[in-house]
This record gives structure tokens, sequence and C-alpha cells, in this order.
């Protein structure tokens, strides 16, 4: 767990460090445990992490199925590394500028696969964990990086439509969330090459393709009621090279929902 603090934090330092060079060290330290081990279980940490609200490192994907030592384990460590907690709020505090569209077709990717057959929600069980932050919480706050996000979404889309040959629908792309306001449940009107509207709804993040997002129940509410024309496109590792999948329909369709915060109001 050290190992993989002191890793997180160089890279939200932006410092380079090499992956297998600190594998071969821990493999040195573990009696002889295997490659495949040690990323395996770095996996497992990435996910806890994830779910006290860090960041986690770029190409240790989340692996959800850790033991619940483990967890206070992560919890312990992170609680008093205040060099791992001021790399983390940096990162995702800091601002974003539009970036340009190099090569539209190399910045696709396919949606991530779901891990799992989807099943009823379970009832909901309070974690209390006081060393939860909410570092994602506040990356998703970051309005200079969702403003960058959606610009370069809204010229890939009047790219596309430009190379298909359809100059004027390509030129009645607009980034609505400026034009109009952010209410209205997506951030950037296009169109498909036939001329219905395409409405997208742009997540931005710094970090990688798993990263969870945040929405609104406004933004749900659209994509079921406009589902044939609604697409969430996530754009990850957007300050290291920018990539993009999309979600296409209703939103809880692809992901699962978790409810967060709510609205109180006096009876």
């Amino acid at each position: 767990m050290a190992d993989y603090r002191h890793m997180l934090a160089l890279e939200l330092n932006g410092q380079r460090y090499n992956k297998t060079e600190h594998a071969k060290s821990l493999m040195q330290k573990l009696n002889g445990r295997s490659r495949a081990s040690v990323e395996f279980k770095h996996c497992n940490i990435s996910a806890v992490m994830m779910e006290l609200g860090y960041p986690s490192i770029r190409g240790y994907k989340q692996r959800s199925n850790y033991q619940a030592l483990l967890l206070d384990i992560v919890e312990a460590q992170v609680d008093g590394d205040t060099l791992l907690q001021s790399a983390a709020q940096s990162a995702v505090l800091r601002p974003a500028v539009a970036i340009a569209v190099e090569n539209p077709d190399n910045i696709w990717v396919p949606a991530p696969k779901p891990r799992r057959i989807q099943e009823t929600s379970a009832e909901y069980v309070p974690k209390f964990a006081a060393v939860r932050r909410d570092y994602l919480a506040q990356e998703s706050r970051n309005r200079s990086l969702g403003l960058a996000g959606e610009l370069f979404v809204a010229d890939v889309e009047s790219r596309r439509l430009h190379a298909a040959g359809k100059k004027t629908l390509s030129k009645r792309v607009e980034h609505v969330a400026a034009t109009k306001g952010d209410g209205l449940g997506y951030d950037v009107l296009s169109f498909e090459e036939d001329g219905r509207e395409r409405l997208i709804e742009v997540k931005t993040t710094a970090f990688g393709e798993l990263t969870p997002f945040f929405v609104s129940r406004n933004e749900i509410a659209r994509s079921e009621v406009d589902a044939e024309h609604y697409r969430l496109y996530r754009l990850f590792d957007f300050r290291d090279r920018a990539r993009v999948f999309e979600l296409t329909g209703a939103i809880a369709a692809h992901c699962q929902l978790d409810p967060l915060t709510y609205l109180a109001r006096m009876a």
C-alpha cells in the first residue's frame, strides 16, 4: 500500500515513474510473489481508493472483490498521508484549457464492458469512513475542466459532420450549456447525418476511463425522455491523451446509480 500511495502521488503531481521497476522491487520484498499477483493487489487498492473518494493509478483498473481487511488498511494509511492528500487536492482543482482535436478518429474507444449482470440494487448500507474524501466530486465541479471538455466535444461533432459532407449541419452544432444554460440536461446539440438531433451530455475527467462520474436528476430524466437522441460522452485522460467513449440512451441502462445527496426541506 505504501508503494501504491507513492506512485499515485507521483502521478497526480505529473511526475514520471516506472511501474515495472516498482513491481520488481515489491516482488523482492514479498517472498517471490508474481508480477500478476502484485498487479492484482494494486487493482484491488484502486477499487478501495475510489470507494474513499480518491483518484486511482492509471492502468490499475479497479477490482472490487477485495477483502474488508484491505479497506481497513487503506483507510489507516491514507488518513495520515498529507502528501497524497495535497497531491489529490491540487490535481482535481487544477485549471484546464481547451485543447485542439488533432485526429477525431484516434480519440474513440469502446465503452467499458459491464463487470457483472445488472441486478436490482441492494438496499442501501451505510459506510461510515472518517477518511473518505470528495476529490472526485471536487473534480466534477471544476468548471474550467468541464468547459474544456464540452468545447472539445463540440469541435469533434462539428468535424464529424463536416467530414461526412454535412457542412450545413456541422455549422449548427451548438454548445447549448453556454448559449442556453445548463438546465437542459445535456451540453452539446449535434446531429445525425440524416438531420436528427443528437443530445450530448459531456462528462470529463483527467483520470482513467473507469473513474465514477456524477449525474444530476435532470440529466437522468432527459436521458429517459429523449433516449432515442441522447448520448453521454465520457471524456477521460483529458490532460494526458484525451479519449472518449459514448453511452447511448438512458443513463440508467448503462450505469449503477447511487444516491449520494438529498435536498432536505423542513416538513
